[in-house]
């Protein structure tokens, strides 16, 4: 029945998402060239909660969860299990006030009216996985903007999303890198739950009343701990989240 319902929904969700990335595109093209980083920044802001808002077209709400207290006053790294590229949207506007970036792929940087242009301009790092040293380069960059201007970074060290749900092994490189060069950041899990069954049959037709959460865990001190075991610690969290 959920499927069924899908083939008649999708339209209506599919296409309200690209039409605001059109939308978007000039509205972000003129807030940073005209006016900089923080009008730029609220065009994002508002862009994915209006994106996060399709999700509700096929019946899909998304249920963010934050009960922690988090510091504004000192940089974040925020550790996301992946499960679809329904998992950002809601990850940008909710975060918005932690000025959290991405580590994304280059190839993200062409293209994709909005979600190009954020990429480009936004602070965060666009890597070319092919290209160690120019990853390393990115990264390290993003992490001096961290210390600068109290920034927060989202990082998905599963390296590709989770086709079922399921958390694959994290890999601790991207993250090694933030906290050599921006040591105070704090280490924040979120587990992200059922994203990927709104596209277990691909962009059509979605699947419809999902229930996806997105939770924030308790954040983690590093303290000078291996690198190893933080992020086992974070994978760990997140994992069992997801079976509770």
């Amino acid at each position: 029945m959920r499927k069924f319902l899908g083939y008649i929904l999708t339209p209506f969700a599919i296409t309200a998402f690209f039409l605001l990335l059109l939308i978007f595109q000039p509205i972000q093209w003129l807030a940073y060239r005209v006016f900089g980083y923080r009008a730029h920044k609220f065009a994002v802001d508002t862009l994915n909660m209006f994106l996060s808002s399709t999700f509700y077209l096929v019946g899909n709400p998304v249920i963010f969860i934050n009960k922690q207290n988090l510091p504004l006053h000192r940089p974040k790294i925020f550790i996301s299990n992946h499960q679809s590229l329904c998992d950002i949207p809601p990850l940008i506007y909710h975060l918005r006030k932690y000025h959290a970036k991405f580590i994304s792929k280059i190839e993200l940087t062409r293209g994709i009216p909005s979600i190009s242009y954020n990429l480009k301009y936004g602070g965060g790092a666009n890597i070319d996985r092919n290209d160690a040293r120019q990853s390393i380069t990115e990264i390290v960059k993003l992490a001096n903007r961290m210390k600068e201007n109290n920034w927060s970074a989202v990082i998905f060290p599963e390296g590709t999303r989770s086709k079922d749900g399921k958390v694959k092994p994290f890999q601790s490189a991207g993250i090694a890198t933030l906290l050599k060069k921006c040591p105070d950041a704090l280490l924040v899990p979120i587990a992200i739950n059922n994203s990927w069954k709104m596209i277990r049959y691909g962009l059509y037709p979605l699947n419809t009343f999902i229930r996806m959460t997105w939770e924030v865990l308790e954040p983690i001190e590093p303290n000078g701990r291996p690198i190893e075991e933080l992020v086992a610690e974070v994978e760990n969290k997140i994992a069992a989240k997801l079976l509770d």
